[in-house]
């Protein structure tokens, strides 16, 4: 073993065995300290819930960067490594937990500079997204670090609910977006990926207060804990209208979600879904939307027992390459101040416009949702949530440098 490796092995047994005992906001000084021995000085910006802002995780901060024009948004943007060169050497290295994007590092080289040292950065920025993830369970100094508004109170139970917004393996890639994140209301989305199956979900109750986000949490638990128990779409959907309806409070509407539940077979690209009231999936081919998944459509989750046909599913045959778009009514249908609609074709038309210019699913859904911020002026009516399910061997591939 070299030197120049003993030493990046040094640096990384420092700061894994620092952070067990080390807090959030005591990262940095770890980072600064283990780096050292390499001659090299790191920064750790952490991005906003918004997706808008990297914010520096040092207890004393520096000044935040926009995602949308510094070099370090680029970096974090397209999941890409970009060398600077100025009156030090630096790189800006994304951050991710697996596949999803928590920031960008910033690693300034005050020695060597080759392809070695790149490799050993984009790996300790590896360690760092791990650490990241890890410190969030039991941190409050990040969470407020990502927060550029106040949580409502059901924002703040639904976000602990959820998955991280991407996940990716050889065979697909999935990803999520929500807005107002500070002030979602009734939409959340779920997904697992075990065992060459893929389920994914999304959910949207009536209203937009804390009674909305507790029924969106007991159907996505619901549903969950049907999948954990081995159960299909159907019986999941059974268990959410029983557990939904047991929120009902006498003299209040009852409560009820609308929602698509969906298992993908990673090995055959068979799709089976179930529609409960809500938009269907869109099946997206060839950059363009091919149609809607519309099977049977069903009564929202809890209001099943209102009727007693039975809930049916779909099944869809996809090809290598193929995406599902999901999203809540909070898209289609944000208005501009003139009453325009943002509607299905514009989405689909955006969403494969920055597909096919080469960005990451995550970038693209980012972008997209911007696009529907920006057609209400910023202030949404209703919440709008996005996911997208693509099964492919090459998508995985662009959410990675």
């Amino acid at each position: 073993m070299t030197g120049r490796a003993e030493a990046w092995n040094s640096v990384f047994r420092q700061i894994i065995n620092g952070a067990h005992l080390s807090t959030a906001d005591g990262l940095a000084a770890l980072l600064d300290e283990a780096t050292a021995q390499v001659g090299v000085t790191v920064q750790l910006y952490v991005v906003d819930m918004g997706q808008q802002w990297l914010r520096s995780a040092r207890p004393e901060p520096l000044p935040p960067l926009r995602v949308d024009s510094t070099v370090a948004g680029r970096a974090f943007q397209r999941t890409d490594i970009i060398a600077v060169r100025d009156s030090a050497p630096h790189l800006w290295l994304p951050v991710l937990n697996g596949t999803e994007r928590l920031g960008v590092l910033q690693a300034t080289l005050h020695e060597d500079n080759d392809d070695q040292s790149r490799e050993y950065c984009w790996e300790l920025a590896g360690l760092v997204g791990h650490l990241v993830m890890s410190k969030l369970h039991y941190s409050d100094f990040l969470h407020v670090l990502r927060r550029t508004t106040p949580f409502s109170v059901a924002s703040e139970l639904l976000w602990q609910l959820l998955p991280p917004q991407t996940f990716a393996c050889d065979q697909l890639t999935v990803t999520a977006v929500m807005e107002p994140y500070h002030s979602v209301g009734g939409d959340a989305y779920d997904y697992s990926v075990d065992n060459g199956r893929a389920h994914v979900s999304i959910f949207d109750a009536t209203g937009h207060d804390m009674r909305a986000g507790l029924t969106t949490a007991v159907a996505l638990a619901a549903t969950r804990n049907a999948r954990r128990n081995g159960l299909g779409l159907v019986e999941a959907a059974e268990l959410a209208d029983e557990a939904v309806q047991q929120q009902a409070t006498e003299g209040l509407r009852a409560p009820f979600a609308t929602a698509v539940l969906a298992e993908l077979d990673l090995a055959t690209g068979v799709l089976h879904h179930l529609v409960a009231g809500h938009p269907p999936a869109l099946l997206v081919r060839g950059g363009r939307m091919v149609k809607a998944l519309k099977n049977p459509v069903s009564l929202p989750l809890g209001l099943g027992h209102l009727t007693k046909a039975p809930r049916r599913l779909g099944r869809e045959q996809l090809q290598a390459g193929d995406r599902i778009l999901l999203h809540s009514d909070g898209v289609t249908e944000a208005r501009d101040p003139q009453g325009e609609q943002f509607g299905v074709e514009r989405l689909v038309d955006l969403t494969e416009r920055h597909e096919t210019a080469g960005l990451p699913a995550p970038e693209t859904l980012r972008r997209v949702s911007r696009a529907v911020l920006d057609h209400q002026r910023g202030q949404l009516q209703d919440d709008a949530t996005l996911l997208l399910l693509e099964w492919s061997r090459t998508a995985a591939h662009r959410v990675l440098p």
